[in-house]
C-alpha cells in the first residue's frame, strides 16, 4: 500500500517544475510533460519513489541511526524543523557549515563550547565578567544556537542525509558523497540527480510540496522507531524470561555437593544390609 496518493501530490502543486530554458536534461526520466513554458513532474514516478525512500528510512530509523535533514530555504525550513523535530532527528535549516560531515570533529567542539557557556553561566563563573564581556558571550552563545542548535544530539555522523533542494544544498551533498553517506533528496527539474542515492522528483519550492513529502517519510521514519522500541520490549521480556528459567531450574537440580553425599552414602547403605541381615539369626 502507497503510503501517499496522486491526488495528494496534485493538490500539494508537487507537479510543477522549473522554466524549460532552466531544465537538466538528466531529469527527463521524470517529466511528463511540459505547459506553458513550464516543466510537469510525473506524478506517478513520484509516488513510487516516495514509497521507495520511505521503505529505506524507516529502515534506518528501525535500526536505531540518525537521519540529518537539510533545508535552508527560506520558505521551507520551518516545515523541514518541524517535521524533523517530531521524530527526533537533527536538521540543518540555517546556513550549511562547510565541512560538517568531512570535518566533524569540529563541529562536534562549537557544540561543546556552546555547553561549556550554558554551564558556566550556571555556576556563576560569568558574574565577575563586566557587561561588555557578558554581552560577547551572550551573543556567541545565540549564534551558536542558531546555527548548531539542532543537532546537539547528533553525537556521531549521521547514516542518511534528506536534503530539500539538491542544486542550492550541493555542498552538503558531495561532502555526504566522499564519505560515502547515502543521499535522500527532492529534485527539481533544474537540479542534477546523478549524485542522489534516493530521487523524489518533486517541486523543492512549495512549502505544501515539500510538507506532502516529508509527512510520508517522517511518518515511516515514525513507524521504524516505533518497531524498534516494540523488538526492544520484547528482546528484554524473552531475556527476563530466560532468566527466570534458569533459576528454575537451578533450584529444582541438587548441587553438586549434596549429589556426592547421595553417591557416598549408597554404597554405605548397601553394605550396611548384608551385615544385618547376618546378625538377625544370631540373635535368635
Amino acid at each position: 500500500m502507497s503510503r501517499t496518493n496522486f491526488d495528494q501530490l496534485l493538490q500539494a502543486g508537487c507537479h510543477f517544475g522549473h522554466l524549460k530554458r532552466k531544465w537538466n536534461p538528466a531529469m527527463a526520466p521524470y517529466i511528463y510533460t511540459e505547459r506553458n513554458g513550464i516543466h510537469i513532474i510525473d506524478l506517478h514516478k513520484t509516488v513510487a519513489k516516495i514509497d521507495e525512500a520511505a521503505d529505506a528510512l524507516k529502515q534506518i530509523a528501525k535500526s536505531g541511526k540518525k537521519i540529518l535533514f537539510v533545508g535552508t530555504k527560506k520558505q521551507t525550513k520551518d516545515v523541514i524543523a518541524e517535521k524533523a523535530a517530531s521524530v527526533n532527528m537533527p536538521y540543518v535549516i540555517e546556513r550549511w557549515p562547510g565541512g560538517m560531515l568531512t570535518n566533524f570533529p569540529t563541529i562536534r567542539k562549537a557544540v561543546k563550547k556552546m555547553a561549556n557557556i550554558d554551564r558556566l553561566m550556571n555556576d556563576g563563573t560569568f558574574n565577575n565578567l563586566s557587561k561588555r564581556e557578558l554581552l560577547q558571550v551572550t551573543r556567541q552563545r545565540a549564534k551558536l544556537e542558531k546555527n548548531l542548535g539542532s543537532i546537539v544530539d547528533l553525537t556521531r555522523l549521521p547514516s542518511a542525509l534528506f536534503v530539500v533542494d539538491v542544486l542550492k544544498e550541493q555542498i552538503a551533498v558531495r561532502e555526504a558523497n566522499r564519505l560515502g553517506i547515502p543521499v535522500f533528496g527532492i529534485v527539481d527539474t533544474n537540479s542534477e540527480p546523478k549524485n542522489i542515492d534516493f530521487v523524489i522528483p518533486a517541486n523543492d519550492d512549495a512549502k505544501d510540496s515539500v510538507e506532502a513529502i516529508l509527512n510520508a517519510c517522517c511518518t515511516a521514519i515514525a513507524e521504524g522507531i516505533e518497531e524498534r522500541k516494540v523488538e526492544k520490549a520484547d528482546e528484554k521480556a524473552a531475556d527476563a524470561q530466560d532468566e527466570a528459567e534458569a533459576e528454575e531450574k537451578e533450584t529444582r537440580r541438587p548441587s553438586r555437593r549434596a549429589r556426592k553425599d547421595e553417591a557416598a552414602e549408597a554404597p554405605a547403605e548397601e553394605a550396611a544390609a548384608p551385615a544385618a541381615e547376618a546378625e538377625a539369626p544370631a540373635a535368635e
